[in-house]
């Protein structure tokens, strides 16, 4: 028995929940930030987020991915992060139908209106070409 034990690299290793739960909130491990530094940073990333900046919560799914991985796992950085998924989700599925609207529907579907709301002949409709 003793040399079984003296075989595994990680002592009172015992393969249950506790065990798989992170110890870091942060992908760079012990390396990045503290537990309350964690929920503060989460914390503006999550809020900044709604400044149009939905970038910043990208970040904050990517940096805190332990934590959106593990649904038991610091609960006070969590509902942020998840927040900020959730947002991510919901700005990426808005900016698709976006840009899928006026990419197939086009002309057809916008009719005489199209030529105000393209910006590809914005030069010509001000006068900035030389050549009119």
């Amino acid at each position: 028995m003793e040399a079984s034990e003296s075989t595994n690299p990680i002592p009172n290793n015992r393969n249950s929940i506790a065990s798989s739960t992170p110890v870091w909130p942060t992908v760079d491990g012990p390396l990045g930030l503290s537990e309350d530094e964690s929920l503060s940073y989460a914390r503006r990333f999550y809020l900044f987020g709604f400044a149009l900046l939905p970038l910043l919560w990208a970040v904050n799914c990517f940096y805190f991915w332990p934590v959106l991985r593990h649904s038991r796992s610091f609960p006070p950085i969590r509902r942020y992060v998840l927040g900020s998924a959730i947002g991510l989700a919901v700005f990426s599925a808005l900016l698709c139908s976006w840009a899928l609207t006026f990419a197939i529907g086009g002309e057809r579907l916008f009719g005489p209106v199209w030529d105000k709301l393209v910006l590809y002949n914005l030069a010509d409709t001000i006068g900035l070409t030389g050549w009119s």
